[in-house]
């Protein structure tokens, strides 16, 4: 069983990783975003809570994500284990998350911090594009359409870019992730769980780095 946690800024490639790992382990990645939404359209008890309290514009509270956590880790495709991405964000959060776990007798085996340029991040963020056909994804410097102005996938002529993928907003993302991940940072570090991969190399060689840290 493996338990782990990828850390990394926006654009750092921690979707393409987990899902990489999630093939050759065998091992569940879970987005608090997509558990929420799940136990929000399953009507459960906790799903109950989280949509009264995002109904009423609030955020939803660090005991209703633990227990959603909890929950879905004990369902049958999470028995090799899982990558929690997006949470923890915060030290109480990395706390109740442990307390959690220890309480099942599991802990985190290894928490991942993909290590980025920033100003890289800018350029990798602000040039994306995505086909509007057929969603394929595409970027101004590193991976242009074979035709310019033509999907290679669908022959869509018609492209989009996120609203949010400006350099200032990006910039404003990135600091708020080192501002609130810094302490985790130091609080796996004290444990003795975190390592580091060079998340500037080419995808190939990050995901060699992960395999030898998690294998």
């Amino acid at each position: 069983m493996t338990n782990l946690i990828l850390l990394g800024p926006p654009g750092a490639g921690k979707g393409t990783q987990a899902k990489r790992l999630e093939d050759s382990l065998g091992i569940v990645q879970l987005s608090t975003g997509d558990m929420l939404r799940a136990e929000v359209a399953a009507g459960s008890d906790v799903g109950a809570k989280a949509k009264a309290v995002m109904e009423a514009g609030g955020l939803v509270s660090d005991d209703i994500i633990i227990d959603i956590i909890s929950g879905r880790i004990e369902q049958d495709d999470c028995k090799n284990g899982f990558i929690l991405d997006g949470f923890p964000r915060t030290t109480p959060q990395a706390e109740a998350l442990d307390a959690m776990l220890a309480e099942k007798g599991l802990g985190m085996d290894h928490v991942i911090e993909m290590q980025v340029d920033d100003e890289a991040m800018v350029e990798r963020i602000t040039g994306r594009f995505t086909c509007a056909q057929c969603g394929a994804g595409y970027h101004d410097t590193f991976q242009r359409p074979k035709v310019d102005g033509v999907c290679d996938k669908c022959g869509g002529t018609e492209f989009t870019r996120r609203a949010d993928d400006n350099a200032e907003t990006v910039r404003s993302r990135l600091g708020a992730y080192h501002e609130q991940t810094a302490p985790i940072i130091s609080y796996y570090e004290k444990q003795g769980v975190l390592k580091s991969v060079d998340g500037m190399a080419a995808i190939d060689a990050v995901t060699e780095q992960l395999n030898a840290i998690v294998g």
